[in-house]
């Protein structure tokens, strides 16, 4: 199997789902090593620096949301609902790279 998709099916597995502080640092961590496989991926030819830059949206949508889920202001449900939201939107955009990467030998 193709290095960066393994590295990106380890990272999809440690997505948590649950809102805890633990868990807010967890996906922090997820969130900077996809960051760093996408800019690998964006780097590799024209055809993934163009659908790289989508990736990279989903990333500060999924920040947003886990960063409304520590926000003291919010409710133990609203910060569960925000992290729900952004550990889904994380996982799905994942899945999304796996597909569109593909074996990582598209051109443009």
């Amino acid at each position: 199997m193709n290095p960066t998709i393994s590295s990106l099916q380890v990272l999809f597995d440690r997505i948590p789902r649950r809102h805890s502080p633990d868990n807010v640092k967890e996906i922090n961590s997820i969130i900077s090593d996809y960051e760093s496989l996408l800019i690998g991926i964006e780097a590799i030819n024209s055809y993934y620096e163009k659908i790289a830059a989508s990736f990279f949206e989903d990333l500060d949508n999924v920040r947003a949301a886990i960063k409304k889920s520590t926000e003291n202001k919010n409710s133990k449900k609203a910060k569960d609902d925000y992290f729900a939201q952004g550990s889904g939107d994380l996982k799905a955009s994942m899945e999304a790279l796996i597909i569109a990467y593909g074996n990582g030998t598209q051109t443009a």
